[in-house]
């Protein structure tokens, strides 16, 4: 969303601003190529990128033996999303919702995958038979107590975090900052204007007790990627995924191009998944885009209504 006030950035990150505009594209196979580079050396992925997408995370299940959409399907899908669906009245009651001025879906992947998921081949979560009964369980329960407390609405409703690490993209929002200083790599998710501090010096993780919303990151280079592991999620996460405290994320960003950065990012969570699985996007530079304040008062406002309707519901 592009209409709000500009917050002023973490403090140790402005350093980063000292560094060279990128300009230049690399090999894309993560070994040393000609990607740009900082003042320091390191490859440079500075800029502000977009993670929206109109290829689901997961292929659905009429797509079942279809690894890519043909261009007329992925033409059609990006008109609907991106055009007609805002030239179609709300029905009768309804207030309706943003026009198509606050909203960004992107488009489908240019190889019109029609999943982000590479691993496995069928496209779709390898979730475990226990894993699909606890989320059977949890959406009966929401059904039947979508507000009994503020605990039961989303860490989005409640205006903690949004996306989660690593983000799915939603309507609007998707947008990666990323800053680097040396031995550092910042990166700022537009919504809720998170950021990730990842040091690059080899520390040790956090201890297992030390848990945080959007897990702990540790970063090293391999060749021109970025190699990003992220765990020490709290049990208070709630990702865009079935996870749980103990979910485990392996980014990898490479800068395929002048103003493209492939990502690349490994779920590993015995407990959720019978195997690992991978997703792979291309992330397009955003020139001259400008990240606003996301001024989030669902919180302030949305949250104790909420409540208070249910409780009226109730009655």
């Amino acid at each position: 969303m592009r209409t709000r006030c500009r917050p002023t950035l973490v403090t140790v990150c402005t350093v980063a601003l000292l560094a060279p505009v990128p300009g230049a594209a690399q090999t894309g196979n993560g070994a040393q190529g000609d990607a740009p580079r900082t003042a320091w050396g390191d490859p440079d992925l500075q800029g502000t990128w977009s993670y929206a997408s109109l290829t689901p995370l997961e292929r659905p299940a009429e797509l079942a033996d279809r690894e890519f959409f043909t261009p007329e399907e992925a033409a059609d899908r990006n008109e609907y999303w991106n055009v007609t669906r805002f030239e179609t009245r709300p029905p009768p009651g309804s207030v309706g919702a943003y026009n198509a001025a606050w909203l960004d879906f992107g488009t489908v992947s240019p190889d019109r995958r029609t999943s982000l998921i590479v691993d496995p081949a069928d496209g779709r979560l390898p979730l475990r038979a226990d894993t699909e009964r606890r989320l059977a369980e949890r959406r009966e329960y929401q059904r039947l107590h979508p507000a009994d407390s503020w605990r039961d609405l989303t860490n989005w409703d409640r205006c903690i975090t949004y996306h989660g690490v690593p983000p799915v993209s939603t309507g609007y929002n998707n947008t990666y900052q990323i800053l680097q200083a040396p031995g550092y790599v910042f990166i700022r998710v537009e919504a809720i204007h998170d950021v990730r501090v990842i040091p690059l010096d080899g520390r040790p993780p956090l201890e297992d007790g030390i848990r945080q919303w959007n897990g702990s990151s540790r970063g090293r280079w391999e060749g021109d990627t970025l190699v990003v592991e992220t765990a020490n999620f709290s049990p208070e996460t709630q990702h865009r995924f079935p996870s749980s405290p103990g979910t485990r994320a392996v980014e990898r960003f490479t800068r395929v191009a002048a103003d493209t950065i492939e990502h690349e990012f490994t779920i590993e969570d015995p407990t959720v998944y019978t195997r690992p699985w991978t997703a792979v996007r291309l992330m397009p530079r955003l020139p001259g885009y400008v990240i606003y304040e996301y001024a989030c008062h669902e919180g302030n406002y949305a949250l104790p209504n909420m409540l208070s309707i249910q409780r009226t519901l109730e009655r």
